[in-house]
């Protein structure tokens, strides 16, 4: 795949699914703005990273759930790359809480993180994509949680299946400006978030049980998907999820 030449923007690129992202973005040539809202260490490795690859790397701090934050992260990426080309909406938050203990502060806490923001950064993105009139791939991360329900995550499944649809919906009406609007479904991947599950021994046997193929995922098989669906071998694919699981929604 070839992405030499353009300009892309990773929400939350700094660390685990992100960071895996990012690596596969500028291995294939991209020149990239990663955002972060705590761990500014972990995003400038990972900036390290993709210099190291010889592309660019930017990191700006952004609270992906403040929308003054979402618009000021895309002109500065823009001002900084000199435009943009793909957009990944990766940055998001969970708690693990039972349905019935869950509070509407922390209801909106998590759909502010894990859908408002990817609208108004797709939305922001897609109208600097038409001014630079070339088109351009905007890519949502959502998650198998989007199909299938999981205790205590009643709001981070919600959040993500709007995800799902609000790409759907993008990509319709989107079409006829050249922006292709897709999303990649993660399963279970081994990140600092999961680590502790997937090595205790009684969680891990648990997990991967449920996955065919035996193991969790990586950063950088999230990242391959991506991509592949920012190239140009994607043209004439938009709306799609491609889940990357391990076969575990195929049980």
């Amino acid at each position: 795949m070839n992405l030499f030449g353009t300009r892309a923007l990773v929400t939350g690129g700094g660390r685990g699914i992100g960071r895996g992202i990012s690596l596969a973005l500028a291995r294939a040539g991209a020149d990239l703005c990663i955002s972060y809202r705590a761990r500014n260490d972990a995003a400038t490795a990972t900036a390290q990273e993709i210099r190291d690859l010889g592309q660019q790397a930017h990191i700006f701090q952004a609270d992906m759930g403040n929308p003054a934050d979402v618009q000021n992260l895309l002109d500065a990426s823009v001002a900084t790359l000199g435009g943009i080309d793909i957009v990944v909406c990766n940055a998001g938050m969970h708690y693990r809480r039972p349905f019935l203990d869950i509070s509407v502060e922390e209801w909106d806490e998590v759909l502010n993180a894990d859908l408002r923001a990817p609208f108004l950064l797709g939305q922001a993105a897609s109208r600097q994509m038409i001014a630079q009139g070339h088109g351009g791939r905007i890519i949502m991360i959502t998650s198998i949680s989007a199909e299938v329900a999981y205790p205590n995550l009643v709001h981070y499944q919600a959040a993500k299946a709007g995800l799902k649809m609000l790409a759907r919906g993008m990509a319709l009406e989107l079409v006829e400006h050249g922006i292709t609007v897709n999303a990649v479904a993660p399963g279970v991947t081994l990140t600092d978030l999961s680590v502790d599950s997937l090595t205790d021994p009684v969680q891990r046997e648990k997990r991967l049980g449920r996955i065919p193929m035996g193991r969790p995922g990586d950063p950088k098989d999230i990242g391959a998907a991506v991509a592949f669906i920012a190239s140009d071998q994607t043209e004439w694919m938009t709306g799609t999820t491609i889940t990357v699981d391990g076969g575990q929604t195929v049980l």
